[in-house]
């Protein structure tokens, strides 16, 4: 499966917050998340294992108890099950993995 580049796909997640799943396999799915400052991503926890790159922002990160200012560049791993949120410092665009599948997001 490809996944071409569009403008096209992207749904409101939560205020402030939109996704677009951009390809996915029987185990993974990738979406790109754009977020703009000033609006928060609550904190919430769900079964998948959600890994992440930060490819343009900044978040400020929490995961279970630990919490991080991210940069571009920077990457994070969640496990399933782990409350986590982050406040949008500046408009961010992050790239996340879930496995298994997140049928919601397809």
């Amino acid at each position: 499966m490809f996944g071409l580049n569009s403008n096209e796909g992207y749904i409101p997640a939560l205020p402030g917050i939109e996704r677009k799943t951009l390809v996915h396999g029987e185990k993974t799915l990738m979406v790109e998340f754009r977020l703009q400052k000033g609006f928060p991503l609550p904190r919430h926890a769900h079964p998948h294992e959600q890994t992440g790159y930060l490819v343009s922002g900044s978040l400020r990160l929490s995961i279970g108890d630990e919490v991080r200012d991210l940069k571009p560049g920077d990457s994070w791993c969640i496990a399933g099950g782990i409350e986590h949120g982050a406040e949008v410092l500046e408009d961010s665009v992050a790239i996340e993995v879930f496995t298994p599948v997140r049928t919601d997001y397809l």
